[in-house]
Parts: structure tokens; C-alpha cells; sequence
């Protein structure tokens, strides 16, 4: 006789096979609640495959979907879809659920019977691991924020993946849509929230890698138009307007392929990790300017930290030899 678990966990993933078995881990070893893990590959070529397929044999709970390479959001509705929990999870290859995340989120959605979809606190850390910064989202406002038809007030979840719906729910409002291949959460939660609450934890109770080639770094720019279009038709679809033309152009909008584009991306999340490093005096800052100078040399905001970076060194270590010399003296 088969029981249907608390929590079915969709996880998408593409050449992840550094640090998934942590994120796996992180999964597996969660306590007190009973889940299904389903995880996608979506295409790889690195040894994601063989690392989960290993998985899957060790432990029944992990549900494993290979398919060619789609995209995430295709991902996700293929994992979706395979779902048997009475709720669904997100998680993101590469990251990391801290400890008892999935029974604290259930405990707390099953508190609050009207929500649409629960959310936690994320803190977010550098490729090795460094310190960046944490994520919590006003419980106030958090519903308001996603009803709104503004581009720069629109605000969701403190991460995608930091969060727990029902699956019911996620079915009748027909989950993800293939439409968006950028910003499908927003287009996900605008849905959620029109249903029901966004209620939202203060805990921080997810860990996410900030990687120098995500989506949101390497595709701003396709991520803020896609979003600026599901606000339209968000608007058009509470007044009972067509929103066909809408959807049309959004479908429209996939990744550019643009190697000059791509150097550009990935030198201003570099400047952005190294950033956000230096406001938190952690000396490894230098590190992300010289990674981000050398991979686009005209992102002139790298190359001034660069070189500043470099001066403030090379005066260190002249202090350091003046000092030296004067105490052999």
C-alpha cells in the first residue's frame, strides 16, 4: 500500500555535478517529514547523471527524470508534474536546505489553511562558500507586494526555491507555463498570490550559491522585460482582458547566445560578489575585481577596484618590508 508523502522536493538540474551531493544530502537528511525527491536532469554531459542514478539506488525516495536539455522551466514542469506529495518544495542544484527546513515550512503552511504558498529567509554565499548577504521578506506586505502592477515594487520569495505550495493548488492554477522561459516563478507566485496569502517565515532556513553563470546574472536584462510582461498580463487577466499579444511576445524572449554579451554578464556578477565582499571587510574581494578585469577588461568599475585593490596590496607589502628592514636594523 503506497503513502502519499508530506513533501514532494522538485529539483532541476544541468552539469551540476559539483556540489550535488551536498544538495542532495541537505534533502535527504531532512527530518520528521515524509518526501519524494524529484529531480530532473535536464540534458547533462558532466557526471550528473551517474551521481544520482547512485542516489536512486540507495534510496527510493529520489524519483529521477532524464530528459534532453530544455531549459528550467520545462525542467520544473516535467518535475511538477511527477509530484504525489500533498505539497510541493523547490530546490536548486548547488544549494543547500539547512537543517530541518522542510518540517518547520510544512508545520507553518499547515498553520495557516488559506495560504497560497509559504517562503523562507535565504542567505546567499559566494562560489567557495564566502559570507554575502541575507534575504528575509516583510510577512506585512509580502501579499501585496506580488498583487501590484509595477515592475520596480513587484517583489516575490527571498530566493525561488525557498518555498512550499500546495500541490493542489499548483495544479489547478496549471503551474509553470512554458511561455516564460525567464522569471517563471514571478509569473508562478503573481498566480499563487491571486488565490491566496503569501505567508512568509523570518527564518532563515535556505542556502543559496550565488553562481557567476545563473540565469539572473547572465540574463537580467531578458529577466526584467519577461517580468515587466507578466505583470501586463497579470493586469489584463483581473479585468478580463485578452492578454494573447502579451504572451506572444514573452514567448519570444529566449537566452542570446552572444559571447562578448556573455564576458559582460559574468564580469558584473563577479563585481557584484566582490562587492558585496568588501562591505563585509572580507579580504577575498580582490579576487572577484581581478576575476572580473580579466574575463571583460572594459567593465571599467572592475578595473578600477582592480587596480585599486593592487595598489593598496603592493603599499601593504611595502610597509610590511620598511618595517621588517627597520627592525633588523
Amino acid at each position: 500500500m503506497s503513502t502519499i508523502p508530506d513533501i514532494s522536493v522538485v529539483m532541476s538540474v544541468y552539469n551540476g555535478e559539483d556540489g550535488l551531493r551536498e544538495t542532495v544530502d541537505s534533502i535527504l537528511s531532512q527530518q520528521h517529514v515524509s518526501l519524494e525527491f524529484i529531480i530532473v536532469n535536464d540534458g547533462s554531459t558532466d557526471q550528473t547523471q551517474e551521481i544520482l542514478e547512485d542516489y536512486a539506488r540507495r534510496d527510493s525516495r529520489v524519483k529521477l527524470i532524464h530528459q534532453d536539455n530544455q531549459g528550467l522551466t520545462n525542467s520544473l514542469i516535467n518535475g511538477c508534474a511527477a509530484a504525489e506529495g500533498r505539497y510541493i518544495a523547490r530546490q536548486d542544484a548547488g544549494d543547500v536546505s539547512l537543517p530541518d527546513r522542510l518540517i518547520r515550512q510544512l508545520s507553518f503552511i499547515q498553520q495557516h489553511p488559506d495560504a497560497a504558498f509559504a517562503s523562507c529567509g535565504t542567505l546567499y554565499v559566494g562560489p567557495s562558500g564566502e559570507h554575502l548577504y541575507e534575504v528575509k521578506r516583510n510577512p506585512d506586505n509580502a501579499t501585496e507586494r506580488l498583487r501590484t502592477s509595477r515592475v520596480d515594487t513587484i517583489q516575490g520569495p527571498s530566493s525561488h526555491p525557498s518555498t512550499i505550495f500546495p500541490r493542489s493548488l499548483y495544479e489547478d492554477i496549471k503551474g509553470y507555463r512554458s511561455t516564460f522561459y525567464f522569471a517563471q516563478d514571478i509569473d508562478l507566485w503573481i498566480r499563487l498570490a491571486e488565490r491566496g496569502e503569501h505567508i512568509v517565515m523570518p527564518d532563515v532556513l535556505y542556502k543559496a550559491a550565488f553562481a557567476v553563470r545563473s540565469i539572473s546574472g547572465q540574463y537580467r536584462r531578458e529577466q526584467i522585460e519577461t517580468a515587466q510582461l507578466i505583470i501586463e498580463s497579470a493586469r489584463r487577466r483581473r479585468e478580463g482582458l485578452d492578454d494573447s499579444d502579451v504572451l506572444r511576445q514573452a514567448s519570444a524572449i529566449r537566452p542570446d547566445a552572444n559571447r562578448r554579451k556573455g564576458r559582460l554578464a559574468r564580469a558584473r556578477t563577479m563585481y557584484f560578489i566582490g562587492m558585496c565582499l568588501r562591505k563585509n571587510r572580507d579580504p577575498h574581494s580582490s579576487k572577484y575585481f581581478k576575476k572580473a578585469f580579466l574575463t571583460y577588461p572594459f567593465h571599467f568599475k572592475s578595473a578600477v577596484r582592480f587596480l585599486l585593490a593592487a595598489r593598496t596590496a603592493t603599499w601593504n607589502r611595502d610597509v610590511q618590508r620598511d618595517s621588517t628592514s627597520g627592525i633588523s636594523a
